[in-house]
């Protein structure tokens, strides 16, 4: 079992995984330590569809056809800004451009872009497909609360040695995983997440993002300004 630091420094979002099952056991148990995350008044706004086996394989074969044939779909929510600014539009651009050169995909190869796209909906192979929903009615600050449980979910996968993406790709056909799921009316899409044992081999796992240091987004403050 990792330690929480390497746990934290150690998980990335992987795109390639091996088809080794994960025992359900061990999902319960993932799941069942990242529901210790805080939420306002104990609310508990989670909620996870967990796929596996025949259901995961329709699943992905269901949402993986619309990709490749083009269907857009409309997101529940709108995970991006309409527009990106810096420093943010750098950032974008730069998590891009090195995914693509670490799969020798070209510039303007849309193709290739599109296929790789494509890819999030079969979990990217990994044996277990989560789906997370929350109540329609619910506010900003149970989302924010939804987050930290989502975070738990990931370190706590990767401290006993598996591997996760979240992927917010899902939202784009949230009808049809809606009816697929038989997941009510009153919950909407938060994300999909992939778990199981990263291909170690897959080039695409051997890229990494950049983090900006401490000192770029923090302010310590021992007296208030002005005073």
């Amino acid at each position: 079992m990792l330690g929480a630091d390497e746990a934290i420094l150690t998980r990335k979002s992987i795109r390639a995984f091996l088809d080794t099952p994960v025992p359900r056991e061990t999902v319960e148990e993932i799941l069942a330590v990242a529901a210790r995350a805080p939420s306002g008044t104990n609310m508990q706004p989670w909620r996870a569809t967990v796929l596996t086996g025949a259901a995961r394989t329709e699943f992905c074969r269901r949402l993986e056809a619309l990709a490749l044939e083009g269907e857009a779909g409309t997101p529940q929510y709108a995970y991006y800004p309409p527009v990106f600014r810096e420093p943010y539009l750098t950032r974008r651009r730069k998590v891009g451009f090195d995914l693509y050169a670490t799969l020798g995909i070209q510039k303007g190869d849309k193709a290739r872009m599109h296929a790789q796209h494509a890819r999030n909906f079969t979990f990217f192979d990994a044996p277990v497909g989560l789906v997370f929903t929350i109540d329609d009615d619910l506010e900003l600050g149970s989302w924010l609360d939804y987050g930290m449980f989502l975070q738990n979910v990931m370190i706590a996968a990767r401290a006993r040695g598996l591997d996760t993406c979240p992927q917010a790709a899902f939202i784009t056909y949230h009808r049809e995983i809606r009816e697929l799921l038989a997941i009510p009316a009153d919950q909407r899409i938060v994300c999909g997440m992939a778990l199981g044992h990263r291909d170690p081999a897959a080039p695409e796992n051997l890229f990494e993002t950049v983090r900006e240091p401490v000192a770029a987004f923090t302010t310590f403050l021992e007296t208030l300004p002005g005073r």
